[in-house]
């Protein structure tokens, strides 16, 4: 079952990067490219400002899709974050605390049985109780929330590699579509130096407006990609702080029952 899980986010994200190419591409063969090619007929080289001009070209179709791509793996972890919200105004035991003691060994079963188990406020629960059921230590279950915090910060910030290489590779994109026309370009200076500059211009229309658009792109990724790293690490301080408001209450309740007892 964790098998079957942890492969559906590949499997969707792959169905949102085929959909990405071939919205993208279709609205590229059957708008954008006539629409640019309808402008430049008109209007000749004073058309180069134009919107679809400007992004008529195969690296800035590969940059939407790229930007589709990276927003999906955005847009989908914020809205898992802030979906779970509501785990952090629960107390997962306090239907076993009104009756006194608390049989942690039944606690982890139902919190390991729980629906919400992958969350990562869970999974600290499920930690923190092990190991004060291993060593019966207060101290020793508070270090385990420490750790368990730790490692999902650093499990955050690995999660979010494929969103850090989408923003690169779009400016990457961006430059290879710089040198594919000035390549163009100094091809045409023969043509250029005869008097006809309509060539070199196009080929340089196509070296800056792809870096335009790429890098446009990354600022507004940029961004969107530190709102959810704000978001993540607000769930880490949100988790540790929910395991000492709630769970380490509950433990040293239960270890002083278990002296006075």
């Amino acid at each position: 079952m964790a098998n079957e899980n942890s492969k559906n986010p590949f499997i969707v994200g792959l169905i949102v990067l085929v959909s990405a190419i071939v919205v993208v591409h279709l609205a590229y063969v059957g708008y954008i490219i006539p629409s640019a090619n309808a402008v430049l007929a008109v209007d000749g080289a004073a058309g180069a400002r134009n919107f679809f001009v400007i992004i008529k070209d195969l690296e800035q179709e590969v940059c939407f899709i790229a930007m589709i791509w990276c927003s999906y793996f955005i847009i989908s972890k914020s809205t898992a974050l802030f979906n779970d919200r509501f785990l952090f105004k629960v107390d997962f035991l306090s239907d076993q605390d009104k009756n006194g003691e608390i049989n942690l060994t039944e606690a982890l079963n139902k919190l390991e049985e729980s629906e919400f188990r992958d969350k990562p406020v869970f999974q600290t629960w499920i930690t923190c109780i092990r190991r004060f059921i291993h060593t019966e230590d207060v101290q020793n279950a508070s270090d385990a929330i420490q750790a368990s915090v730790d490692s999902l910060a650093v499990r955050l910030e690995a999660e979010n590699s494929m969103i850090r290489y989408l923003i690169w590779a779009i400016p990457s994109i961006g430059f290879i579509g710089t040198v594919r026309g000035i390549g163009q370009a100094l091809a045409q200076a023969d043509k250029a130096l005869a008097g006809d500059i309509s060539g070199m211009t196009d080929s340089l229309g196509v070296a800056f407006n792809s870096t335009l658009v790429a890098l446009f792109i990354s600022i507004i990724l940029m961004f969107l990609l530190h709102q959810l790293q704000r978001l993540q690490d607000g769930l880490v301080v949100d988790t540790q702080a929910h395991c000492e408001k709630y769970l380490l209450r509950h433990l040293h309740r239960n270890k002083s029952q278990q002296v006075s007892a």
